[in-house]
């Protein structure tokens, strides 16, 4: 039987309104990234330390002849490093920069249509989440939608694009 065009250019819709995002645990807290920014998932393995970077910045690797810097998100935003057999890196396309992001371990791979992403709660003080896109509930996980280039400053990725170069 064939669908007539609303017919096929709702369905467009609904799939265009979904998207996937890597979800990875930082701490007790399940985070999730638009799959789109992944390029691959890595062990985690001791970086180069780069002099004066910020210790967040945890230093470089060469990823197939290209330097790439690694950043530990735990130690950006705050949380316990600890580094175990699951701690894996995440290397992420932001920008025009490729990066490495620390994490306690990766999920899987979930499915989110945009009406499920909710609006993250507004806080007076020094909590700063500019970086969270939202907050999903999916099943029994609710999970906190990032947004990498937030995340990282304008000033912080030009210090990950310089320590980068100059490694």
């Amino acid at each position: 039987m064939l669908s007539s065009p609303a017919q096929r250019s709702s369905s467009a819709t609904a799939t265009a309104s979904v998207a996937e995002y890597l979800t990875f645990r930082l701490g007790q807290e399940e985070y999730g990234i638009d799959i789109l920014r992944v390029q691959e998932i890595r062990s985690y393995e001791q970086p180069t330390r780069m002099a004066h970077a910020p210790e967040f910045i945890k230093g470089v690797i060469d990823l197939r002849g290209v330097i790439v810097p690694i950043v530990d998100l735990r130690v950006k935003l705050g949380c316990p490093a600890e580094y175990t057999d699951f701690t894996v890196v995440i290397i992420l396309n932001v920008g025009s920069t490729v990066l490495g992001a620390v994490v306690d371990a990766v999920a899987d791979v979930v499915a989110l249509p945009a009406e499920a992403i909710k609006p993250a709660p507004q806080f007076q003080g020094q909590l700063d989440a500019t970086f969270v896109r939202g907050i999903a509930t999916t099943g029994e996980r609710m999970l906190i939608v990032v947004d990498i280039e937030s995340l990282l400053s304008g000033s912080e990725m030009g210090l990950v694009q310089r320590v980068a170069a100059a490694a």
